[in-house]
């Protein structure tokens, strides 16, 4: 089993990696949002990138971030290839790709996922202004303002709210 130092240490790793690969092709944006997903599964009970080697993790992580914020997309800014990212980490895109999704899977991250989403994807969001309720999406103003309220404060912790009548 590897020690809280050596998951810190391969943690801090993985932030050089991520923050290299970002400062070249990216911006801070993506960074951070790198360095908070690494953080988070970190904090994991059982760390996966206590095994396999460091670039596929980091690459895997680039990947999620920016698969989920359409980053292969060539009108967004910024933009690169997929295989932009495995052939900077030295990894295969096929590997990349399958460690992005366990990521994404681990983290329920999707696109418009409010915390892992640049201000742009969050600005440009569809949904940012519908509820559900009862299974059914709603425009949010159609709420009462304490409801309208009690989504934005959910929204910015990173949650998301649903309303069921009984």
């Amino acid at each position: 089993m590897t020690s809280k130092q050596e998951i810190k240490e391969k943690e801090q790793k993985l932030l050089e990696l991520t923050s290299a690969f970002c400062a070249q092709n990216l911006d801070d944006e993506y960074f951070a949002l790198c360095e908070k997903l690494i953080k988070k599964i970190g904090r994991k009970r059982d760390v996966p990138f206590e095994r396999g080697k460091l670039e596929i993790w980091a690459a895997a992580v680039v990947y999620a971030i920016g698969s989920i914020n359409f980053l292969f997309d060539k009108d967004t800014h910024p933009y690169v290839k997929a295989e932009q990212i495995s052939e900077y980490f030295g990894t295969k895109n096929s590997t990349v790709s399958n460690k992005a999704r366990e990521i994404k899977d681990m983290f329920h991250m999707g696109l418009f996922s409010p915390e892992f989403s640049t201000q742009s994807m969050e600005q440009t969001n569809p949904f940012k202004e519908m509820v559900m309720v009862n299974g059914f999406i709603v425009p949010l103003e159609t709420l009462p303002d304490e409801y309208r309220q009690m989504v934005r404060e959910a929204r910015a912790e990173g949650d998301d709210i649903e309303f069921h009548s009984k």
